[in-house]
């Protein structure tokens, strides 16, 4: 945990970590449109998660490519939106060696969580609850929740707002599991191939985290806490 309480300058100050990972995200995405024009779709059998290829130990590589694909230039400008607002501040408070591993290892649960569930109940009307084996799965959401779960423990009086509606906003311990939930029961009704396991997953890998710093460094936690009232 870093130390608060002496130079906000620090608070607004960019954070490298954060802005390396963005910068990936961008670049793979550019490289995957390029590779899709030269062999189509194929190319997401190396890059994006396949339940089936994981629960049957092939293309393990691609828990963690996975967190670097993304379907679409609007799912990216998203999903890299929510990590700048939220990695920055998260890189600072827990440090960038720290942040790293934490971003790194939510993603790969989040996706592992996925890949198991869908495997074992993605039938029926249940697919449409935990997806299909067969399905494949690309984005940062599942780390980017985990970075969300972490400010819920750390910080969860900081309001949260929502990309498309930045006038409205609500404590983090409310918005978080809010919009977990409207994309869950929405993805459902529509049918929309949203990867709610992996956002719940990643969201529940940064209670956890958040909770074992809470216990660690608390002292720091307030510090933190009155920091940012």
């Amino acid at each position: 945990m870093r130390n608060y309480g002496q130079n906000k300058q620090n608070v607004r100050k960019p954070w490298l970590i954060t802005s390396i990972i963005i910068f990936i995200n961008i670049f793979v995405f550019i490289l995957t449109v390029i590779l899709r024009i030269s062999y189509g779709e194929k190319v997401y059998t190396y890059l994006a998660l396949y339940p089936e290829n994981i629960l049957h130990g092939m293309y393990l590589w691609t828990l963690v490519t996975h967190m670097f694909i993304h379907a679409s230039a609007l799912h990216l400008l998203v999903n890299m939106f929510a990590l700048y607002s939220l990695g920055t501040l998260s890189e600072k408070i827990i440090g960038r060696k720290r942040f790293t591993w934490f971003y790194l290892i939510s993603g790969i649960f989040a996706g592992l969580l996925s890949c198991l569930l869908a495997g074992l109940y993605g039938y029926g009307f249940w697919a449409k609850v935990f997806g299909t084996s067969t399905m494949y799965m690309v984005g940062a959401s599942g780390a980017i929740f985990a970075v969300a779960g972490l400010f819920v423990v750390l910080l969860p009086k900081m309001r949260f707002s929502i990309i498309f509606i930045p006038f409205f906003s609500l404590p983090g311990y409310i918005m978080v599991p809010l919009v977990l939930i409207i994309m869950w029961a929405a993805s459902i009704a529509a049918n929309l191939p949203i990867g709610n396991v992996a956002h719940f997953g990643g969201f529940f890998a940064g209670l956890i985290y958040g909770y074992y710093l809470r216990v660690k460094y608390r002292k720091k936690i307030k510090m933190l806490e009155r920091y940012f009232q």
